[in-house]
């Protein structure tokens, strides 16, 4: 057993088994954990990558599906509903997993799961499939979410809470950026008049890569693994719920808007695939790249903060949206609509950085102390991170609905946002009583804490 300032003992070659890991410690993390943890952040960011582009493959897919597929608008919201769905629910298992297999292992197996809706959707993706089918490969489809919840466990037992919104933020952006990744490739196809069999075959190969990948260069941490009975301790707490409802409003609206802005673009404004592809990206791409600037800002000046004023931003956009809406100016929707892009990638490097602190806080209020703070801190952050992704997604489900909803009473998506700005407002409310209101009992706070996350000082935990 190594000593808490050495190196990690080297993995064996066969299982690639950290067995001693405290990047809390200065000197561990300098010496040789930094090192490893960034290792690691990368190749789960590429398996995540690809996971989200599999998750987000059917958003662009209907694009490809005119009218000779014989779907309505209303059926397509209704696919990609579904899709988002299942990637809500897997999320949960996925979390688990980490702590069952390792986190090497379990991206590993991730990974090469995503083979299977791939090759599914290659084998139906023509003409006279019926819905049910193409209804029922989409749902496999879903298996792409939960990559990102078995990442962003495994990432957070790498990296010390100073570092947390920095590591979460590259290793969910790096993922998120998987949707306009793989949206630029069918732009690509379709600007070339291939067809959706072609993006398919591109992406069998990378999945393949990305798991070997995470065999040859990943690690598992022992001292999290088997660890289970943290998901209880989890959902027992308030500010599990609490936090997964605020990110519903965050990730929740990235991964619904995602789904349905190319849709939205050809019912409501009458943009053709093609034209609707031009621009789909864009959004997604900004708010990937920008999430770990969320996580940066949330570690600077707290991601309560960063978290209330982001509501602010994302009501006002989407008060813009409801007029462009109205009055059709495809220009000002589109610009609106790419600024609540950015605003939900921010909200989703805050609100994630928020959760560590969190329960780091409450090892503070409980007396305990050092590494014994910290490995209560990681153990139900790790843990409550999958309930919260889950159920975050599911507002990307929510999203979707809404819109199928308002197209059928309206023929537009002015219902819909005017039920998200609403949405928002609560999430601003909720996110200044709970976290930002002066008469909430204190916290004692520590250098380390004040520093991280000072606003977390009048949680109520």
């Amino acid at each position: 057993m190594t000593g808490p300032g050495t190196a990690p003992v080297p993995p064996s070659k066969g299982g690639r088994w950290i067995r001693h890991w405290d990047p809390e410690n200065e000197t561990f993390w300098k010496e040789t954990g930094e090192k490893v943890a960034r290792r690691n952040l990368f190749f789960s960011v590429l398996s995540e990558h690809i996971g989200f582009s599999i998750w987000t493959l059917w958003s662009v897919l209907v694009l490809f599906m005119g009218p000779e597929y014989g779907l309505s608008p209303a059926d397509k919201f209704m696919l990609t509903s579904m899709v988002t769905l299942v990637g809500a629910v897997v999320r949960v298992p996925y979390t688990f997993a980490v702590a069952i297999f390792g986190g090497r292992n379990w991206t590993i197996i991730s990974a090469s799961l995503l083979l299977v809706p791939t090759v599914a959707a290659f084998a139906v993706m023509e003409p006279g499939t019926s819905f049910s089918t193409f209804l029922l490969v989409g749902l496999l489809a879903g298996i792409g979410g939960g990559n990102f919840a078995s990442s962003m466990t495994n990432i957070n037992a790498f990296f010390p809470l100073r570092k947390k919104g920095w590591a979460l933020g590259l290793n969910a952006g790096g993922g998120n950026i998987g949707v306009p990744v793989i949206q630029l490739a069918a732009l690509a196809i379709i600007g070339a008049g291939g067809g959706p069999r072609v993006l398919l075959g591109i992406y069998i190969p990378l999945i393949v890569v990305a798991a070997v990948l995470a065999a040859l260069f990943m690690d598992n941490i022992e001292n999290v693994k088997n660890d289970t009975g943290a998901a209880k301790d989890a959902a027992r707490d308030p500010h599990t719920w609490i936090m997964s409802f605020l990110y519903i409003g965050t990730f929740g609206s990235f991964i619904g808007y995602s789904f349905a802005f190319g849709q939205v673009l050809t019912n409501q404004f009458g943009r053709t695939p093609l034209e609707a592809a031009y621009v789909t990206f864009i959004g997604p791409l900004l708010g990937s790249l920008i999430r770990p600037l969320g996580g940066w800002m949330a570690d600077k000046y707290g991601g309560a903060k960063i978290t209330l004023w982001n509501y602010v931003s994302m009501g006002a956009a989407t008060a813009v949206l409801i007029s462009a809406s109205m009055e059709k100016s495809l220009a000002l929707f589109t610009v609106a609509f790419v600024v609540l892009f950015v605003l939900t990638g921010i909200g989703n490097g805050s609100t994630f950085k928020m959760i560590p602190g969190i329960f780091q806080n409450k090892a503070l209020a409980k007396g305990l102390k050092g590494e014994a703070a910290a490995a209560y801190g990681r153990r139900l952050s790790g843990a409550s991170m999958g309930l919260i992704g889950a159920v975050g997604a599911l507002g990307g489900v929510g999203i979707n609905l809404a819109f199928r909803q308002s197209f059928l009473s309206y023929g537009s998506g002015t219902g819909a946002f005017v039920a998200f700005l609403a949405f928002y407002a609560v999430c601003f409310l909720v996110t200044w009583a709970v976290y930002l209101r002066r008469t909430a009992p204190r916290v004692p706070a520590t250098t380390a804490t004040s520093e991280a996350e000072p606003q977390l000082s009048y949680a109520r935990v």
